[in-house]
């Protein structure tokens, strides 16, 4: 029997909440078996786990500890009821009273029942909460940790926009298009869109496989803050450029489109598989300066050139990035610890292959100084022939980039 939308987000939620799946990866492999509804099943298990804090809330006011497969059931319900607006009540609450029968759960039906009944009929009105940490569905540790390192007023502006949809921004491949002609290309392939700084933000739903645009190679797709971070870079035609870890590539793609493919990037990343994605987007962009390799980043490597500029984008803890993949947010603490060990590794190791004179990005896609902030002064602190030239903290915002930071640092 083919499974329903819902039947696969409930799937896919479980192993999400109680396997520690990726919800990406989780629901990628779940909707190959599904052959409509596809769109319904991606929002509601991205929306649930987005809002996973909120909507136990709700239930909690209801309902007290139910089981694991029932709390993803009410999870579901709920989400429906006050997040989905073209979903009737009736519909979000049969449904789910259904779901508990295929699913083995009959003896809960009746409470599935009453408990989504009374959440539609005494509904609670999520912008009178007045803990952010459930009105925002943001655990309270990292909520705490950003109002300590950047003040409440930056943050609280900011929270709203976690749980809104990133925007998508394209970036025009400058041997053959600039922003303005970009826009022309994606609309004659029925997509929408305004320039902003020098790309493309496309405001429309669109379909990568079946954008000719794309195909031929005109833009690749890269968040403003990170295009913003390698601007800030100062790469110049003729450059030899190393970065680090590079995969899929869209900080190189950026920089060989400054340097008007004029120069030799090395495209350095550890794992095969993820060089072949850099390999598959140069070669789409016609990119010839873009030199993918095999390399490990915490280790020095003599067979690589001394560089005019180092792209250090490290791992990170990815708080920056969480309207992207909502379960970032739930991440423990004590699991990112050991994160600004590897990080100044990376950046100490990555150094030595800089040209006096020449300068290294620092950068993540995280909100964490610990990650950021202490990692480039801490370096510049232990080494007197480097300065930081400027560093940047940037926030979600609805318009704009990702939370970000970035750190220009010269060798002197």
């Amino acid at each position: 029997m083919m499974k329903n939308s819902r039947q696969i987000a409930f799937e896919t939620l479980y192993k999400i909440f109680y396997d520690d799946a990726y919800s990406n990866i989780a629901l990628d492999k779940a909707l190959a078996g599904l052959e409509s509804g596809k769109s319904f099943a991606a929002r509601l298990v991205y929306g649930v786990v987005e809002r996973r804090i909120t909507l136990d809330s709700i239930i909690e006011s209801f309902c007290k500890k139910p089981k694991p497969k029932v709390l993803i059931i009410l999870r579901m319900g709920v989400y429906q009821l006050y997040f989905m607006d073209k979903v009737p009540s009736n519909a979000a609450i049969n449904e789910s009273v259904e779901l508990a029968n295929k699913n083995g759960l009959s003896f809960y039906s009746k409470l599935i029942n009453a408990v989504l009944h009374n959440a539609d009929e005494k509904r609670i009105n999520i912008e009178d909460i007045k803990e952010n940490s459930v009105k925002y569905s943001v655990p309270e540790n990292l909520l705490h940790m950003w109002y300590k390192a950047y003040g409440e007023e930056p943050v609280n502006a900011f929270l709203p926009c976690l749980n809104e949809s990133a925007p998508v921004f394209a970036v025009p491949n400058l041997q053959f298009v600039d922003a303005e002609e970009l826009l022309y290309e994606l609309n004659c392939d029925g997509m929408e869109g305004e320039v902003i700084g020098g790309l493309v933000e496309i405001t429309s739903s669109f379909d990568l496989n079946k954008s000719r645009a794309f195909q031929n190679g005109l833009f690749h797709i890269e968040d403003i803050s990170c295009y913003n971070a390698v601007q800030a870079l100062g790469i110049e035609q003729n450059d030899v450029v190393l970065d680090i870890c590079s995969a899929p590539g869209g900080k190189a793609f950026t920089a060989a489109s400054f340097m008007k493919d004029k120069g030799t990037i090395y495209a350095l990343d550890i794992y095969e598989h993820r060089i072949n994605l850099i390999k598959n987007g140069a070669a789409r962009l016609s990119l010839k300066s873009v030199v993918p390799m095999i390399n490990d980043g915490m280790q020095f490597n003599s067979e690589l050139p001394a560089a005019d500029k180092i792209i250090c984008d490290v791992p990170c803890s990815g708080f920056g990035i969480i309207r992207r993949k909502p379960e970032i947010r739930y991440k423990n603490l004590d699991s990112i610890k050991n994160l600004p060990e590897m990080q100044m590794k990376i950046l100490e190791t990555s150094a030595k292959y800089l040209k006096k004179g020449g300068r290294l990005l620092y950068s993540t896609c995280t909100l964490n100084k610990r990650e950021n902030e202490k990692i480039t002064e801490a370096f510049v602190a232990g080494h007197a022939d480097f300065r930081i030239l400027e560093s940047k903290t940037t926030f979600p915002e609805e318009k704009g980039g990702d939370g970000f930071f970035y750190s220009v640092i010269e060798r002197i």
